[in-house]
Formats: structure tokens, C-alpha cells, sequence
């Protein structure tokens, strides 16, 4: 490959810093009128984070919006990024958070992964996990290959999960 060739193809894998930056001013519209119209007081932040954009509503006041295990927010996500799209025509990865549930989240999934592969390096058998959306799969996935642990992902969505394999 030419040095010509290689920088196009770093060019091409970066993420378009705007265009990022875009989809985040236009999900923070959108889920500034999600909360006029449940008359919910939040702020919001955006972000971006390696390939995607991230918009947070922080200091929120009033309604639940993540809903049990996050299935409000999913939705809340979901309906964001269909608003995104309908305005680029482009798919969007965008994450949202609210009240920091995504991060609490991260944190509680991390812990589960470590703690799971030191229970299949003891007991060498391996062990699953309750299905998860592919975010949490995504943070035990990467939890347990940081413990030195391989993991796969079975079953269909939404009822998909995580498989911790002993080495």
C-alpha cells in the first residue's frame, strides 16, 4: 500500500469530528422538546466519544426516564436516533445517557465481568449471564478479555447474553 493509499484509509476510518458534533446539537433539540413536552427541568451536555456522539441530560428534575433496568432510556435513545437519521439520512451510534445511569451502569457491569472470570479461572466451567443490551454485553465483553478471559455473545435479541469461556 502506497503512503497516498494509507493516509486515505486513515482518513476514511477516522470518525467526521463534524459530523458528529452535528448528530449531538440535533438528538440535544430533540431531547430538549422530549422534556418541554413532559415538562421535566434537565440540563444537557454533548460529547463526543471515540466514533460517536454523546448527549447527557444531567440535573434532572422530576420523571423517570430510565425506567426499569434502562428500557425507558433505550427507548428514549432510540426514538433520538431516529430523529437524528430522519435529519442526515446517515445511521447514528449516538449514546444517551440521563442522570448519569449509563455510567453507574458501566461501573456495576465491569465489576460483574472481573468477578465472573475469576469464578470460571477457579472453577474452570463456563458460566452465562442474563441478557443484556448490546452496550452491557460490550463492557462484560471487554471486562473479561482485561482479565485475561474470553467471552461470546449467544441467543437472539433482545433475550441475547454473554458466555464467559475458561481459557
Amino acid at each position: 500500500m502506497t503512503e497516498a493509499e494509507a493516509e486515505k484509509e486513515t482518513v476514511k476510518a477516522a470518525p467526521d469530528l463534524a459530523a458528529l458534533e452535528q448528530e449531538g446539537e440535533i438528538a440535544a433539540d430533540y431531547v430538549e422538546g422530549l422534556l418541554d413536552i413532559a415538562d421535566i427541568d434537565g440540563d444537557i451536555d454533548m460529547d463526543v466519544e471515540g466514533d460517536r456522539a454523546v448527549v447527557s441530560v444531567v440535573d434532572i428534575k422530576g420523571g423517570d426516564l430510565v425506567g426499569p433496568n434502562g428500557e425507558v432510556l433505550e427507548a428514549i435513545q432510540e426514538l433520538t436516533r431516529l430523529a437524528v437519521h430522519r435529519q442526515t439520512g446517515e445511521r447514528s451510534r449516538l449514546m444517551l445517557d440521563i442522570g448519569g445511569y449509563r455510567e453507574r451502569r458501566r461501573a456495576e457491569l465491569r465489576e460483574l465481568g472481573t468477578k465472573i472470570a475469576a469464578d470460571v479461572k477457579r472453577n474452570g466451567e463456563p458460566t452465562s449471564l442474563q441478557p443484556m443490551t448490546p452496550f452491557e454485553r460490550k463492557i462484560v465483553h471487554d471486562a473479561v478479555a482485561a482479565a485475561g478471559l474470553r467471552s461470546e455473545s449467544e441467543g437472539e435479541e433482545p433475550r441475547r447474553f454473554v458466555v464467559v469461556l475458561p481459557a
